[in-house]
């Protein structure tokens, strides 16, 4: 018999899963280990990279996503292990995981069911992975935030188990689905999962079961794995929040049914978290559309106060209030919703000056009919002059001080790259290239001490070992670790992410061929599309349009005001300063604009923008000979461009000549 069947459930993940079967190749060793996977219907080509690259693996190809339980169950009627090991495909498993969870299972015979120590990658414990089931006084902390306040309670932490030592076993209710080994009886005594649940909650009802059917669970944490936790999720088109919320309704109506107490408590729990977890995502839609219905409202109070100057005018009738204020306000919040000015992850000036137009057109119109309320049409203009100036000046403020609403900002982190053999200069070589990053790479980390101090690839240094890996990073303010996972084994991999513990530092592992990177919150692929493929703001005609009325709003009050003076008195003066001002007038006549390329260029037939009087060439301290950084920002800036972009770079500007750095 197989000493051990990992079954994997895939859905668009290839990235991270050509990572977990690497890991599991090594974790292997001597064992007898069959890896099953079932895809549910990716379109991401991971049937066809799984069955080139790991042809030794059962590949299951499911027509369509028929859900995590049900996935799991065609696996598992299939299997041939001894033990069966449920793992998420968004994981890494050190070296020793498979032996040592087989050594646990051996020397445990009451043990049906365990789990290891599953760490999120940032070195922190994922909490999910040891838990109790939500009986009455368990959900009350939970939904009180009691659980929180007292981590370390007893008697208010039983959820999460947070008061017990995460370095010690024990037996626990319920272990995270993303990492399940069990006993192959178990599953014959079991059936597996409940086929009822589609996604989410499978794994807390399989726990259930398990301990009905006689068996252990325990929390093992001599071994470890990483979770890159809900990538399949994130890459479905699911409403991945009801769907959690509507399973954890089944697994209540399933398992509590008898005891009312419980489960009109859960059923609040549910619906107070599928609350809060909504105005959480949709936080940038909720806020602006509260913020903006009050604001109509006092600025329309605020205009009937401007105007009861005028002699002859009382104010609004006192039969009207508060309809007067609410309705217009409801009016405009409504018209702003369907022009999209309420989005999740932006928030949009131009959307909401137009939405603005179109109110002002509807309800100015509106007093022609209204004549009930229609006191005067005077107000109605003093309060959109009002509205105009607030809703697009706290727009404004979020997006170019704190950043709010807004993408694609170049961030440049401080990044190492854990490895010095081929791989690793290969690696480096690559992300030069790959215009979706830019990275500051400080040097390399070596497996060997005797390393410490040489240069390699252009001189970048070696700066450290794996063994004081935790002082480079501390002393350098690294920011991004990329590992090598062909040159670094991953128990040190572990070793590392488990001692840093630091939210400041993101852990990535690149791929066995270096054509992709994994991390915590993307996937880097590193083998450039054609130039010619993509679409680039730049060329858009919106875009240039927009960046042209920018130019020219800006240049002008420069020209006016800062530009005779500067002129005059420190024509002669060299001084970045003074090269921005007196370059302006070249803004205005549209040869050059404020944000831009250091010199005019096109890839091919690509154009990438007109010369900027500043750009990331200034703002981001490139050395003048590196030619493919020059090269790759341009391409960055060309492809993402956006005022709000523009303005960003423009402000680093500012501190940069004023800060004198």
């Amino acid at each position: 018999m197989v000493d051990l069947s990992v079954i994997i459930v895939s859905y668009n993940v290839k990235e991270f899963l050509q990572n977990l079967l690497v890991s599991i190749e090594k974790a292997s060793g001597k064992l007898s280990v069959e890896t099953i996977i079932v895809d549910n219907a990716s379109e991401d080509g991971t049937v066809e990279s799984i069955a080139e690259r790991f042809p030794s693996v059962k590949l299951i190809a499911n027509k369509e996503n028929l859900g995590f339980g049900k996935a799991n169950n065609e696996a598992m009627k299939i299997a041939q292990g001894k033990f069966f090991l449920l793992i998420n495909p968004d994981t890494i498993v050190r070296e020793d995981t498979l032996s040592e969870m087989i050594r646990f299972m051996e020397k445990t015979p009451d043990a049906g069911m365990a789990g290891c120590k599953v760490l999120n990658p940032d070195g922190t414990l994922q909490l999910p992975c040891r838990r109790s089931f939500p009986g009455p006084w368990v959900s009350f902390t939970k939904i009180s935030g009691l659980s929180q306040l007292f981590p370390k309670s007893k008697m208010f932490a039983k959820y999460n188990l947070t008061y017990l030592d995460e370095n010690e076993t024990y037996p626990v209710d319920a272990i995270s689905g993303s990492f399940m080994f069990l006993r192959r009886e178990v599953y014959e005594k079991t059936s597996g999962f409940d086929e009822d649940f589609f996604m989410y909650g499978e794994d807390l009802d399989f726990c259930y079961r398990v301990k009905e059917a006689g068996y252990k669970i325990y929390y093992y944490p001599e071994t470890e794995i990483i979770h890159y936790k809900g990538e399949s999720a994130k890459r479905s088109g699911i409403d991945e929040t009801r769907i959690f919320y509507q399973a954890m309704g089944l697994f209540v109506e399933k398992h509590f049914a008898s005891s009312w107490i419980v489960k009109i408590l859960l059923k609040i729990a549910i619906i107070f978290r599928e609350g809060f977890a909504f105005a959480n995502k949709n936080k940038l839609v909720i806020i602006p559309a509260i913020i903006d219905f009050i604001g109509f409202m006092l600025l329309l109070y605020a205009a009937e106060q401007i105007y009861t100057f005028r002699p002859n005018w009382n104010g609004f009738h006192a039969d009207t209030k508060p309809l007067i204020y609410i309705l217009p306000a409801l009016f405009q919040t409504i018209i702003s919703f369907f022009a999209g000015v309420y989005k999740r992850n932006s928030l949009s000036v131009s959307r909401t000056i137009l939405a603005l137009f179109i109110g002002f057109v509807l309800i100015a119109a509106s007093t022609f009919f209204l004549k009930q309320y229609a006191f005067s049409r005077a107000v109605v203009l003093i309060t959109y002059v009002l509205v105009f100036f607030l809703f697009t000046f706290w727009r404004i403020i979020l997006k170019v001080f704190f950043k709010v609403g807004i993408e694609n900002i170049l961030t440049k982190r401080k990044t190492v790259i854990v490895g010095t053999g081929n791989s690793a200069r290969s690696l480096y070589r690559k992300l030069k290239k790959n215009i979706q990053t830019h990275d500051e790479i400080l040097g390399f980390i070596s497996t060997d001490m005797k390393e410490v101090g040489k240069k390699i690839e252009e001189e970048i240094p070696v700066l450290g070992s794996i063994k004081n890996i935790q002082k480079v990073l501390k002393d350098l303010s690294v920011e991004k670790v990329i590992f090598t996972s062909d040159e670094i084994p991953f128990s040190d991999i572990f070793s590392i992410v488990s001692n840093e513990r630091s939210d400041n530092v993101n852990f990535l592992i690149a791929g066995g061929e270096l054509d992709y990177i994994v991390g915590k919150s993307a996937v880097t692929i590193l083998d450039d599309i054609s130039l010619m493929e993509i679409s680039y703001n730049i060329s858009s005609p919106s875009h240039k349009i927009s960046k042209r009325i920018v130019d020219v709003l800006l240049t002008l009050p420069i020209l006016l005001l800062i530009y005779p003076f500067v002129f005059l008195f420190f024509k002669g003066k060299r001084s970045e300063f003074t090269r921005f001002v007196l370059s302006t007038p070249d803004v205005l006549f549209g040869r050059k604009s404020l944000v831009g390329p250091k010199t005019s260029k096109s890839k091919g037939d690509l154009f990438l923008g007109k010369p900027g009087l500043t750009g990331f060439w200034f703002t981001e301290n490139i050395n003048d000979e590196d030619s493919a950084d020059f090269e790759k920002l341009d391409l960055y800036y060309a492809k993402n461009q956006n005022v709000w972009l523009d303005l960003d770079i423009l402000g680093k500007t500012i501190m940069k000549m004023f800060n004198g750095e």
